[in-house]
């Protein structure tokens, strides 16, 4: 037996051929990105491929990842910031004019500006911050004539806010006891009426989602009143009743979305009337409920397409035409036009058609039981072609920590197996989607239970014959990136390496210097689970807590990458570390990315670091390179 032939760093990471398919609301269009001088950028092209696709945006210097159609055929609007600052502007585009440069319709200096719903008669409310930095305000914007126009502004205790078509606004907000509430908002006063409250405690990312009815007179959420899972109700406007709208009896609504903005949705609506058609739920997979029987009918149609879950999903404002994408472990993302009326569908593309799923390994759900009894759940890939025993292993860490892993098309992952790896992902306490008690048990367990986890799932991995004691790492990115490193400072003997990319190393520090835009907002997630820095006691036990305080017990090799532009966990982070550790003469290799911030986007950018990663791991545990 033997390992498949090598795949290249770049056939994995260089740009899909194209991704990120929608259908235009008239239904005789398709936008897609594809690369332009090797950035991922908007192209169009006609439904049935008589005319070549042309590339809309040309943004040479960084690759285009949101995009939205708008009701007017002339115009399509899409956002970027400046090399990672996450100050998203909004950029228009004139399908009309090719030869037209974008316009920048949100030109906001050190400012950010997010819309908050599709474009409708040619305008859509906006949130910026460009009034002060830490308050959102809500805005209206005309994609036509660029006109801005304050609709409301921000008190600073207020963390989003609706808006239905008929112009009643709605405001969420933290209270002053962590609670979250819901008010009706008066524009001529600025005025709160309130009309429901939630513990904050069991919502640490907040109510989500969190979509008002078509008829104004409710809102569609992720609500677990009174239960462990989260599940759909339908919040009453008049009254703060819910109603539970049935969908799954035992998975949490799909979560994934509301942490990563590239991710779909849990609620699928209908594009012209916006009823809701369905809903996403996850346990091992997803399981997708529909409340409505035609839309039943396109599920059932398009499930006979492919045996990966579906993922990205669009359609003209009729419900005839739909584009469909698939994820799955091993073929990522195809994806379909489908005709509802004549039940036909054809293939689109496959955004990697050189890579062969015969060739990439398999993602298998697993499960144990943490040292305290907690169930924990999460996913095994095994290296093809050698036998599954004494492997060397990658325990990689999703961030967060309020995400969780998937079973999915994850690049690094197959990259990590093409090359000998078995690759261990636990979804330990405090990820998502296994209910608010799984959740809950990480409250101030930062490097504590929530590491034990980690480390659990490493000795089962050894326990089950998977993996080499003498050869395991640790690799993770944000909260993986902490991870890791109190992998390599709490438990140094556990690991043969370990790769830190855009992680904590200084809990206190990392919180303080958070955008200001995210600092009000703190008090259920970073506050409850770890602590408040001004708090000299909390400050205390975070620093326990924080790798940098303890440095002196690295003797693991160790890979730290950056990025410059990163607003969320600055520089200093991983500046500060690796000064540390070179005064005392530890040896740590660090990969500064200039253009990058809170994860890199430019290809060549992604593909330099999976270059470093898989030199340093078959350096330090002997895979191939």
């Amino acid at each position: 037996m033997a390992l498949p032939a090598p795949i290249s760093v770049e056939d994995f990471f260089d740009p899909p051929v194209r991704t990120g398919a929608t259908i235009s609301p008239d239904g005789t269009r398709l936008a897609f990105l594809a690369p332009w001088k090797n950035r991922l950028n908007v192209w169009i092209q006609d439904l049935d491929g008589r005319l070549e696709p042309r590339c809309v945006t040309a943004d040479a210097n960084r690759s285009v990842h949101h995009y939205e159609w708008t009701d007017d055929p002339r115009w399509m609007i899409y956002l970027q910031d400046n090399d990672g600052d996450e100050n998203w502007h909004i950029h228009r585009v004139d399908l009309d004019d090719p030869d037209a440069e974008a316009v920048d319709l949100t030109p906001f200096p050190g400012a950010m500006a997010v819309p908050l719903r599709e474009v409708r008669n040619g305008t859509t409310f906006v949130v910026s911050n460009r009034r002060i930095p830490a308050h959102m305000d809500l805005l209206e914007l005309d994609i036509t004539t660029g006109t801005v126009s304050t609709l409301a502004e921000n008190p600073g205790h207020l963390s989003g806010w609706l808006c239905s078509d008929d112009g009643a606004l709605f405001a969420t907000a933290l209270s002053a006891d962590g609670d979250l509430e819901l008010s009706r908002w008066d524009r001529s006063t600025g005025a709160a009426e309130p009309i429901v409250r939630w513990n904050g405690k069991d919502y640490p990312l907040g109510v989500q989602p969190l979509i008002l009815t078509p008829d104004g007179t409710g809102v569609w959420i992720g609500s677990n009143r009174g239960t462990d899972r989260t599940r759909l109700v339908r919040l009453d406007l008049t009254t703060g009743e819910e109603t539970e709208m049935g969908g799954h009896p035992e998975f949490d609504l799909d979560p994934r979305g509301t942490v990563i903005g590239t991710m779909p949705s849990a609620l699928i609506l209908h594009r012209r009337t916006g009823e809701l058609l369905g809903a996403r739920y996850i346990g091992e997979r997803q399981v997708i409920h529909a409340f409505d029987p035609d839309f039943q009918k396109v599920l059932d149609a398009v499930s006979t397409l492919s045996d990966g879950d579906l993922s990205h999903i669009s359609s003209d404002n009729d419900g005839r035409h739909w584009v469909i994408s698939f994820s799955h472990d091993r073929d990522p993302g195809a994806t379909y036009l489908y005709d509802h009326h004549t039940g036909e569908s054809r293939l689109l593309f496959q955004p990697f058609p050189h890579l062969d799923p015969g060739q990439l390994a398999p993602m298998r759900p697993v499960s144990f039981t943490a040292r305290d009894g907690l169930p924990l759940h999460g996913y095994l890939t095994l290296p093809l072609g050698v036998q599954p025993t004494g492997l060397p292993l990658v325990l990689a860490v999703h961030g967060g920590p309020w995400h969780r892993d998937s079973w999915e098309y994850a690049i690094g992952v197959q990259l990590l197996a093409n090359r000998g790896y078995a690759v261990l992902q636990v979804n330990f306490r405090g990820s998502t989607g296994y209910g608010k008690a799984h959740m809950k048990a990480a409250i101030g367990e930062f490097a504590g239970a929530m590491h034990d986890d980690l480390i659990d799932g490493v000795n089962w991995a050894v326990e089950q014959g998977y993996a080499d004691r003498e050869r395991v790492a640790i690799l993770g990115g944000s909260y993986g990136g902490y991870a890791a490193l109190v992998g390599v400072t709490f438990t140094p003997d556990v690991f043969a390496a370990a790769v830190d990319y855009v992680g904590i190393s200084d809990l206190a520090n990392f919180m303080r210097t958070l955008p200001a835009v995210a600092r009000p907002h703190l008090a259920n997630n970073w506050h409850l689970y770890v602590g408040d820095p001004d708090d000299p006691d909390q400050l205390a036990d975070m620093m326990a807590r924080s790798p940098i305080a303890k440095i002196d017990r690295i003797r693991t090799p160790l890979l730290v990458v950056q990025g410059a532009n990163d607003v969320r966990v600055v520089a200093a982070e991983s500046d500060n570390l690796v000064e540390g550790l070179r005064t005392r003469g530890v040896e740590v290799e660090y990969l500064v990315q200039s253009n990058e911030g809170h994860g890199a986007v430019n290809p060549e950018n992604v593909i330099e670091m999976w270059h470093a990663i898989v030199a340093f791991l078959g350096k330090h545990l002997g895979g191939r390179a």
